[in-house]
């Protein structure tokens, strides 16, 4: 568990040590970031579970404030049945509070902003909540290795 919580720790170090002069060098790469984004949560929305996993490495650690930190098989479980109970639950990224800075030789950090919707007791109920994505550029594509997800 030590090891995996100094791997964040070490992503949002660098993170924070990286230059304003990377992010307008690489707006080829945020536009990449933000269309995956776009596609994946495109399918989250949707409730299109096929093309969603898709988008998450099997790898997969996922890190929550609240509930710990869970792997791929448990997340896929859990997205799966949330798809199948239905609802209009919804995600959208809040776009000007995202970054995206490389991890040479690996793929991109993201770190954002989203804003989760649903309807509770007839009435719409919404909360902004923080996160990071790891992506990992490999040969079948951009897949998300890890979330960090807080300030819930």
């Amino acid at each position: 568990m030590f090891h995996k919580l100094f791997l964040a720790f070490v992503l949002l170090t660098a993170v924070v040590q990286t230059s304003k002069a990377q992010k307008v060098k690489d707006a080829e790469l945020f536009t990449t970031i933000y269309k995956l984004d776009s596609a994946c949560f495109k399918a989250f929305n949707e409730k299109n579970f096929e093309v969603f996993k898709n988008y998450f490495d099997s790898s997969l650690e996922f890190y929550h404030d609240h509930s710990g930190l869970t792997d791929y098989k448990h997340n896929m479980i859990i997205f799966q049945e949330n798809f199948s109970r239905g609802g209009d639950l919804t995600r959208t990224l809040i776009r000007e509070s995202m970054e995206v800075y490389p991890i040479p030789g690996f793929g991109a950090v993201q770190i954002a902003q989203h804003r989760f919707c649903h309807t509770e007791n007839g009435k719409l109920d919404c909360g902004v909540f923080k996160f990071i994505h790891v992506w990992k550029k490999t040969e079948s594509g951009w897949k998300i290795t890890r979330i960090i997800s807080v300030d819930h």
